[in-house]
């Protein structure tokens, strides 16, 4: 049956936000304002919104270029950018200190899959390696790369808390993998590292040992510096007075590695108990404590922070945290997925629980 009515396309429900934004860039387009717009009170009264509608689509509008937003303050018009046409950058920005395939294998499968997720809905994502240093020399790196590329949003995976900063106080939507460093407002994804590590102590205190040591990174990640906070932790929450928590922190090397353990084992507080944060440094540790005559676990029973494949192949199995199957690569996809799809996500951390792989590097001493 045949109809005289050309065929039409069903109207999209486009939501209160997005009509928002779409007239305040008009009115930015028709240079209705000059430098700065009008408090979020005065554009609730003239587009008769209420304040979370017209703060979601200043977000939109900062996302897109238009806009710089600033707590506190009136939020100013970026005129490089009022002109520009209406096509919207598609490139998400990885921010790391190190390549990416030198990451925890947790971190670089997830950054892996959420690269292929981003493809799949026409996302491009480019790496910038931003390796330790000048807090102003990064902070110039990121502002070029950022405003070069025209990035849509990034993810700063175990970035300097004055990367952080410079992400928090700027417009551009951005996800932490790892921890925000206190006083840094963004959205993260880690393990609860302070909770992992109160745990490991936790269970070693209750195989009765009483002089344990967390080997870790002098990193100022906020997720070493998480682990020391959970580490010390254990020793006042199980009341274990005459226990002894000790920090030894390194700079990653394998002569500082050792050169740290030397002292600690050549103390009068040697341990009978090693947590160590990094897998990489696991078999760092291992290697020192044979060639000392140390044997694992007769002599000093080790717990591995986080996963590694050959943590269960090993004999004994070394003990661990790790999470099931695909927990943390769905975690961060669906987390990247939202911000690229909302252009931001809710200011607050989410943290993953591991489970814990008993292994055989524990023993209960007598």
């Amino acid at each position: 049956m045949s109809s005289s009515h050309p065929p039409f396309n069903l109207p999209l429900r486009v939501s209160l936000s997005v009509r928002a934004a779409n007239a305040i860039r008009q009115a930015i387009t028709d240079n209705t304002w000059k430098e700065y717009l009008p408090s979020e009170r005065r554009l609730c009264e003239i587009f008769r919104v209420s304040r979370p509608t017209i703060r979601t689509a200043l977000h939109l509008l900062a996302k897109e270029g238009l806009i710089a937003i600033h707590q506190g303050r009136r939020n100013r018009l970026l005129t490089t950018a009022r002109h520009k046409s209406g096509s919207q950058s598609r490139l998400v920005g990885l921010i790391a200190p190190e390549p990416v395939s030198h990451l925890a294998l947790v971190t670089y499968q997830g950054v892996s899959e959420m690269r292929a997720h981003l493809a799949e809905h026409g996302f491009t994502t480019e790496i910038l390696v931003c390796p330790p240093g000048s807090a102003k020399v990064q902070q110039r790196r990121i502002n070029e790369f950022v405003r070069q590329n025209r990035v849509f949003c990034c993810v700063l995976i175990s970035v300097s808390k004055e990367l952080q900063q410079w992400f928090s106080e700027h417009s551009i939507p951005a996800l932490v993998v790892g921890s925000c460093h206190p006083q840094v407002k963004l959205p993260s994804l880690d393990v609860d590292y302070r909770s992992v590590c109160r745990h490991a102590a936790g269970i070693l205190l209750g195989k009765g040992h009483r002089r344990l040591a967390l080997v870790v990174p002098n990193s100022g990640v906020a997720g070493d510096l998480a682990s020391e906070e959970g580490f010390s932790d254990a020793i006042t929450r199980h009341h274990q007075h005459e226990a002894r928590a000790t920090i030894v922190r390194h700079n990653g090397t394998a002569a500082n590695i050792t050169a740290k353990l030397d002292a600690l084992f050549n103390s009068a507080h040697a341990p009978t108990a090693l947590l160590i944060a990094k897998p990489q440094h696991v078999i760092i540790v291992i290697i020192y404590l044979l060639k000392c005559g140390i044997t694992v676990p007769d002599t000093v029973s080790l717990i591995a922070r986080d996963h590694d494949h050959n943590f269960g192949i090993v004999s004994p199995p070394i003990a661990h945290y790790a999470f099931k199957e695909g927990a943390f690569v769905h975690r961060l996809s669906r987390l990247m997925l939202q911000m690229v799809n909302r252009g931001y996500l809710p200011l607050e951390p989410n943290l993953i629980f591991p489970k814990f792989f008993a292994g055989g590097t524990v023993r209960q001493l007598a």
